[in-house]
């Protein structure tokens, strides 16, 4: 289990793995990438059960993630490939012909760790439910985690998931929504006025929590209290509120770079602010 100071660290790298991914492949999703980073780095560097070494794509005997929101596969791979499932070295293949790291997470070339084709948003929070439902069925005590964006809760399949894993008492799903109120056309309120999530939620029938995502305290504290309010009859939705492109100051607090890939020089500017802690690739 890492601690702060690690998750810190690691996180930084992470950051960098992105930044450096997207100018590489001249396309890709920074913003919301960085904005998810520090959550995603603690759940698997601290708060899930999962290895590695014995991971095979039904989870069986571990927790299990669904990122659903698949334009933020940057962040994913490097996380994983910082975990070990496979090579940091092929980090430098993304979005390149032929790679195992195309620009959505894809389970036709078996990349260790990913459970679920992801991309189409809206769909992921439906498999979670659907993987969730399997371990009840399996009598595994483990749960499913799933990360979802604010501006895929305007997706209507959202909701109709939402809707059934209450109504079904879906108990061992953790759902996370990175809630940094951008999306690639503007402010989430302007394009189709979501407003505040938490009573949304709420009258689904969802136990209801909220984190600062860029604290790790406040992280590790609410994924806790997550997991403790798992097995009373309703599914988990933590509210994280992000910062779309969080460590880069011009990349920050903005759509611009929702789907935009920097230049050599935005990059290095970028890099400039991010230590390398763990290596580059």
């Amino acid at each position: 289990m890492a601690s702060i100071d690690e998750l810190k660290r690691i996180s930084s790298q992470v950051r960098r793995d992105i930044i450096r991914m997207v100018t590489g492949a001249k396309s890709g999703h920074p913003g919301g990438s960085m904005s998810s980073t520090d959550f995603l780095v603690a759940l698997y560097f601290n708060v899930m059960d999962h290895d590695p070494a014995s991971w095979t794509r039904d989870s069986r005997g571990q927790d299990a993630f669904i990122l659903s929101a698949g334009h933020l596969s940057p962040l994913y791979y490097s996380v994983l490939a910082r975990c070990g499932y496979f090579p940091v070295s092929e980090l430098g293949t993304f979005r390149k012909l032929g790679t195992r790291l195309q620009g959505h997470p894809s389970v036709d070339r078996d990349l260790p760790g990913v459970v679920q084709t992801s991309g189409s948003l809206g769909q992921g929070l439906s498999a979670a439910v659907g993987v969730a439902i399997g371990k009840k069925m399996d009598n595994d005590p483990h749960l499913v985690y799933v990360l979802v964006g604010d501006g895929e809760c305007e997706e209507g399949q959202i909701w109709e998931a939402a809707m059934f894993a209450s109504h079904h008492k879906v108990d061992n799903l953790i759902a996370v929504t990175d809630w940094n109120r951008q999306q690639i056309d503007g402010n989430i309120n302007d394009v189709a006025g979501v407003g505040d999530l938490r009573p949304k939620w709420e009258a689904f029938g969802w136990a209801v929590l909220e984190c600062d995502g860029h604290d790790f305290g406040s992280i590790l504290k609410t994924c806790s209290d997550a997991k403790a309010a798992c097995g009373q009859g309703r599914p988990v939705m933590i509210l994280m509120k992000t910062v779309m492109g969080e460590g880069v100051d011009f990349m920050a607090g903005t759509n611009e770079w929702h789907g935009k890939a920097p230049n050599q020089e935005q990059c290095g500017v970028a890099l400039s602010q991010l230590e390398e802690t763990l290596g580059d690739y």
